[in-house]
């Protein structure tokens, strides 16, 4: 097992009202929770935390993901980009999220210990980015 740090760099944020949303942010999900929230109308996104990856006797270059932002089963490991209103003083509320799967990570970034994605954070509709996002729309270094 070796720690994997992992930065998420989104630029392109689609505002602060998106169709019928107010007060949008969008936060990496740390376990079911929104976590280092943005404003919408911010000019980046980026989000900087650990993940262990871990060998796996499934082969050579096997691996699997572990850690409180890592989401789904084995071998469909993902993270999520959380979108939700957030009026001040209040709660966050999640309306849509994008999954960014690790196994789109190259190789040479997990064994370097170091892996960056960068990715715009609108859709083609003008609206927050959402569902599954693989490359080219995340670029992972």
């Amino acid at each position: 097992m070796a720690d994997l740090f992992v930065r998420i760099v989104g630029n392109d944020l689609p505002g602060r009202e998106c169709g019928e949303y107010r007060d949008v942010h969008v936060a990496v999900q740390c376990g079911r929770e929104p976590e280092g929230a943005v404003p919408g109308d911010a000019p980046e996104a980026v989000w900087e935390f650990t993940v262990q990856a871990i060998d796996t006797p499934d082969g050579p270059g096997a691996r699997d993901f572990r850690g409180p932002h890592v989401q789904g089963r084995r071998g469909a490991r993902f993270l999520y980009l959380t979108w939700g209103e957030q009026p001040p003083g209040e709660e966050f509320t999640m309306f849509r999220r994008a999954k960014l799967f690790l196994d789109d990570l190259p190789e040479q970034a997990v064994a370097g210990g170091k892996a960056e994605g960068r990715l715009g954070l609108t859709d083609a509709c003008g609206l927050p980015l959402c569902a599954a996002v693989r490359p080219p729309r995340i670029r992972w270094s």
